[in-house]
């Protein structure tokens, strides 16, 4: 059988055919079609569909595929379907998902329909709930999974290979079984490939590496996430305070929280939530946005504000209402490159109280030598263009202070922004804005009204 290899565009023409299966009434035929398909394709397909083609393809979907769906979907999406799904549905939909998705799909549920779906379950998925309930959201506990293949350090090899063989299959990335004794207490752990290579006729214990490295269960899962990137690991076991093995998060978990880390950085800077829907209903995403640009709106009102002080400098000199522009938007420009250099510092965690201070002088100096540098040359410039050597000196002092500012700002901003529990990546590009736009401003019409105008 030959090997479909899958890209972009191939997944672009099955989305065009069924599409046009679906305007020609040919469900049957939409049916076979889904059916063939990966989860993650069907997932990709459904996020890039308009809401009332999502709602025929879901109902379209083999019900023994849901789960594996609700996993690959994101969130906005992932629960305006399973708010119309019925609660027996949901149920039969956990019984196929992994501990930690399980753990968000019932964390979204209402309380009332959450009691429904708990009495639709058998009791094995129910003990399941609560296991993934038991830990707060974005931390380790919530990641891991249960699914965990442990061994005592006594046993002898060729009985472990034995017993391997009768299980059939092993949980999914697994590359090391974690030795535990009687209390399961985490004791070291055994590779696969040392597993399989080694003498049948030694021990556990014989073979086992004692070193460790075990991820506490109330870590944050973005820590989780810098450890696995720092250490290329590929599964690493869950405890508690008493060492005791609860779980394991896979390099499949991490991947997701890389991903969703990226994504909330990148919608961050323009106001929005990482899991906003492309394809989401017009009202909702109105309504999302107009949240944010009214806080952007209050911010460009305080800059006006600015402007309107020196109202009698702009009316009497036309030229400087022509290259007031020039200063917010530069501080603006080396202010976000700073920004976005220390908010991708602090999620990465290289930056804490260790070191904040000296970065902040760094970025001080750097902002400083950056103003000094333009400063000269917009000096240069406006006194080549306009022939008058004071409004060039203003502008370019203008341009030092602002600059100067926004180097100290964009470092100092997130790290303010961490302090107070604010998102920096949310909330720091407004308010980096405000400040070189009010500090530029009021430098440039500040010093024009000193020097010009007397």
């Amino acid at each position: 059988m030959p090997i479909e290899v899958l890209d972009n565009e191939t997944t672009d023409q099955r989305l065009n055919q069924l599409n046009k299966a679906l305007g020609n009434g040919m469900f049957v035929h939409v049916r076979n079609m889904l059916q063939d398909m990966a989860a993650t394709d069907i997932a990709f397909i459904l996020e890039s569909s308009p809401p009332r083609t999502r709602q025929v393809l879901w109902q379209l979907i083999d019900q023994e595929h849901t789960g594996e769906i609700l996993d690959e979907l994101g969130e906005e999406l992932k629960d305006s379907l399973i708010t119309q799904m019925s609660p027996e549905r949901v149920a039969k939909a956990a019984e196929s998902m992994d501990t930690d998705d399980l753990a968000y799909i019932l964390r979204s549920l209402p309380d009332s329909v959450f009691n429904e779906v708990l009495q639709s379950m058998s009791t094995q998925d129910r003990v399941r709930v609560e296991q993934a309930l038991a830990y707060p959201d974005d931390t380790a506990g919530s990641i891991m999974n249960t699914d965990t293949v442990t061994l005592r350090p006594d046993v002898n090899i060729d009985v472990i290979l034995r017993y391997l063989r009768i299980r059939g299959e092993l949980p999914p990335a697994t590359d090391m079984l974690y030795v535990v004794d009687k209390r399961d207490r985490v004791l070291g752990g055994v590779r696969i490939a040392d597993l399989l290579t080694c003498n049948p006729d030694s021990s556990i214990r014989d073979i086992m590496a004692d070193d460790l490295e075990a991820i506490p269960v109330g870590m944050s899962d973005s820590e989780v996430a810098q450890l696995f990137e720092r250490h290329d690991w590929v599964s690493a076991p869950v405890i508690n305070e008493d060492n005791k093995l609860l779980g394991r998060i896979t390099i499949d978990d991490v991947v997701d929280v890389i991903r969703e880390d990226a994504e909330h950085s990148m919608m961050g800077m323009a106001g929005m939530d990482d899991d906003t829907d492309t394809f989401g209903p017009v009202l909702k995403s109105t309504f999302r946005r107009s949240l944010w640009l009214t806080v952007n709106l209050f911010a460009a009102l305080l800059a006006a504000s600015v402007s309107n002080m020196f109202e009698g400098t702009l009316e009497q000199f036309a030229t400087i209402a022509i290259l007031m522009t020039i200063v917010p938007s530069m501080g603006g420009v080396a202010g976000n490159q700073t920004l976005a250099l220390v908010i991708r510092g602090i999620a990465l965690g290289q930056i804490g109280q260790s070191n904040s201070r000296w970065l902040i002088g760094k970025e001080l100096a750097i902002g400083f030598l950056n103003g000094v540098l333009w400063s000269i040359l917009v000096f240069a410039a406006v006194w080549a263009w306009k022939g008058d050597i004071t409004l060039g000196a203003t502008i370019g002092g203008a341009m030092l202070i602002n600059m100067t500012v926004a180097g100290l700002a964009g470092a100092s901003i997130p790290l303010l922004l961490k302090k107070m529990n604010i998102d920096p990546a949310l909330a720091g590009g407004m308010v980096l804005t405000t400040v070189t736009d009010v500090i530029g401003l009021f430098a440039f019409l500040g010093l024009a009204t000193v020097f010009l105008l007397n």
